[in-house]
């Protein structure tokens, strides 16, 4: 029973700790994710799809399901195993116990999507303008729950909100 009570402590503070890091994990409907996939940004073979606090895996597997390439980046150490098991049949996704902060997109990146929590907006826009001009190509990115203030969206539906980087010149970049 002791046994029991250690491993629930220590789910706790892992899934805890990801709200200082981050946001926290919310299950994402799979309609949801499949109507951003199909009508936001029609993800297919030729895309490498990051998802950044991948959680459990379900947009890493719909893309992968689509054709694409899709790598997530979870800093938690249970919900990247729930993800590796779940996705294990796809060929197409790899799944990286990693903060991206600290990480760089894969150079084939087309695509980022995010669940953000408001306060992580500016940095997310930095990051990401950083990567961009890193890949010296445009970058898409869909944004969950969090419209990106100060950026008008190509597109959105829903609480789905598509926005596009370009690479500029690291003199001109403001964020």
């Amino acid at each position: 029973m002791i046994w029991f009570g250690i491993v629930l402590l220590v789910i706790v503070v892992l899934f805890g700790f990801v709200v200082f890091r981050g946001s926290p994990y919310v299950p994402s409907h799979r309609s949801d994710v499949l109507r951003a996939l199909n009508e936001l940004y029609e993800i297919d073979s030729k895309d490498t799809l990051v998802d950044i606090g991948s959680g459990d895996g379900i947009i890493l597997r719909e893309a992968a399901k689509k054709g694409a390439y899709a790598v997530g980046y979870e800093i938690n150490p249970v919900l990247v195993i729930i993800s590796r098991l779940l996705s294990r049949k796809y060929k197409k996704v790899n799944v990286v116990l990693a903060d991206f902060w600290f990480s760089h997109l894969p150079k084939k990146t087309t695509v980022i999507y995010v669940f953000s929590v408001s306060r992580d907006i500016k940095k997310i826009i930095k990051w990401v303008q950083n990567e961009t001009n890193n890949l010296n190509r445009p970058i898409y990115l869909i944004s969950y729950g969090t419209k990106f203030y100060g950026m008008k969206p190509i597109k959105n539906i829903g609480a789905h909100y598509l926005y596009v980087f370009r690479p500029l010149q690291s003199d001109k970049a403001q964020v």
